[in-house]
């Protein structure tokens, strides 16, 4: 897997340069084909998709997280939304700006905590990993389990969000910030996403990157006094790269057969004991229904 984010933005772009060709013969039908960026207002948009998937977890003594049922749920008022756990509040909207006010809960504990709301309707592997503190005589590598760290808090975060619409591809960056008073930071993040269809398989490529602030890497991924016999242990802000690719392909007007496939770069994490892995992956298939 140390390739696979290579690999992944790689495909990103060859699916990206595929679209444009067939694209360059279809222009027309394509815009009206697929328009996922309009959202209709007034009305609860609901689906779920059933299949098989997992979360991959980094962290030493974390079990992944299988994936069965995942529900999207989304309400757009004029100003107002909901839209899968963010919710914002729209200060300009345009065909081509969108300027959000969004909070959102801190996705980074879902690896700590079985039942985190980042994963509902996921089931979690029985298996448990007893060992607290590691040490690879060899490397002299340390390594600490999660299991026996103390809990780490679910935070709230809300900031601000813009979004830069060009025909099919959508530029996005936001800054959040911790209004509940765990980490106490700040995290950012910079993406670029295309919208497609190749006959009739609707494509979504999507690459991006992560800033977070060396609070929030500290209160998660670090150690504090007293959890083990390292003592302390901070860890410095970072970037964390990461791509995505979502293709469904319609059965019907309301049901779909759906791919999902990520890849999360954690490298930059080299310093902190918990990481057993550089990266998460999530993989899913399955079939999704629009309500």
């Amino acid at each position: 897997m140390r390739y696979a984010f290579s690999l992944l933005t790689a495909l990103c772009f060859s699916t990206l340069f595929v679209c444009l060709s067939v694209q360059a013969t279809q222009a027309s039908r394509h815009a009206d084909d697929y328009s996922e960026q309009d959202i209709i207002t007034d009305r609860l948009h609901l689906s779920l998709s059933v299949g098989a998937g997992v979360i991959t977890n980094p962290l030493h003594g974390g079990d992944n997280i299988p994936l069965v049922l995942i529900p999207q749920i989304a309400f757009y008022a004029e100003q107002w939304f909901f839209d899968n756990g963010r919710l914002g509040y729209s200060f300009l909207q345009t065909p081509k700006h969108h300027f959000n006010l969004v909070g959102e809960l801190n996705s980074e504990s879902r690896f700590f905590i079985d039942w985190h709301p980042k994963n509902i309707f996921t089931l979690q592997s029985s298996t448990l990993n007893n060992q607290f503190v590691m040490q690879d005589e060899a490397s002299s590598t340390r390594y600490v389990d999660i299991d026996n760290l103390h809990k780490r808090q679910i935070a709230l975060d809300a900031g601000i969000a813009y979004h830069y619409v060009n025909e099919d591809q959508v530029f996005s960056v936001q800054a959040l910030h911790d209004i509940t008073d765990v980490y106490r930071g700040v995290r950012a993040a910079l993406q670029w996403q295309y919208h497609t269809v190749i006959g009739k398989l609707k494509i979504k490529p999507t690459l991006g990157i992560n800033y977070k602030s060396a609070e929030l890497n500290s209160y998660f991924y670090g150690l504090n006094e007293g959890e083990t016999q390292f003592g302390k242990i901070d860890v410095g802000s970072s970037w964390q790269p990461y791509a995505k690719i979502d293709a469904r392909w319609p059965l019907s007007k309301a049901d779909s057969l759906r791919f999902h496939v990520a890849y999360y770069d954690y490298s930059a994490m080299d310093g902190s004991p918990l990481f057993e892995r550089t990266y998460s992956m999530t993989a899913f298939i399955g079939f999704d229904r629009t309500f």
